[in-house]
């Protein structure tokens, strides 16, 4: 097996999960009223865990963390902070939604990851103490809500209720 390229592989996924760590926190306390936001108190604590769980895959393999990924990713995730979102001053419907599309992308990254490490897992002897399948499995759950809020928050971002008219736009409900 080829551990460099394994270390780079593993890199990229702790810069997407710095990422979408701090993108989910964020998201949850602008969302912590509705819906959305009671899903990600739930969801970051997991997030949390699978981003240790990377550390652990990398600490078992001897694979140093790229400080520079890891600053990237904080840089990274301050920058989508400046995104015009329609509303200059307060968190617009469509900030939801593009944050909701962010966190679809970084799952469906993590379903991608643990199904890689569990096809590499029985080569590698020091990988054989983590339950890939079982951590694929819960981020495709994971995943499956996102979509669903997703959805809901595409009607709200678009709905003729907006920001702009100095109306509420709508929450999406139920996960």
């Amino acid at each position: 097996m080829n551990l460099k390229r394994l270390g780079i592989y593993l890199n990229d996924h702790l810069l997407g999960s710095t990422v979408g760590l701090d993108l989910a926190k964020r998201t949850e306390r602008e969302n912590r009223s509705n819906p959305v936001g009671q899903y990600l108190a739930t969801l970051v604590p997991l997030i949390e865990q699978d981003r240790a769980t990377l550390l652990a895959v990398m600490s078992a393999l001897e694979v140093r963390v790229d400080p520079l990924k890891v600053g990237g990713a904080w840089l990274t995730e301050k920058l989508s902070r400046l995104k015009l979102n329609g509303s200059l001053l307060r968190y617009s419907p469509l900030s939801r939604l593009v944050e909701l599309e962010g966190l679809c992308v970084g799952s469906h990254g993590r379903v991608s990851l643990w199904r890689s490490l569990e096809k590499v897992a029985p080569k590698e002897p020091r990988l054989a103490r983590f339950d890939f399948g079982f951590l694929a499995e819960r981020a495709d759950g994971q995943l499956e809500t996102l979509q669903t809020l997703r959805l809901r928050a595409t009607d709200a971002a678009f709905s003729d209720t907006s920001v702009e008219t100095g109306e509420q736009a709508p929450v999406p409900t139920e996960a």
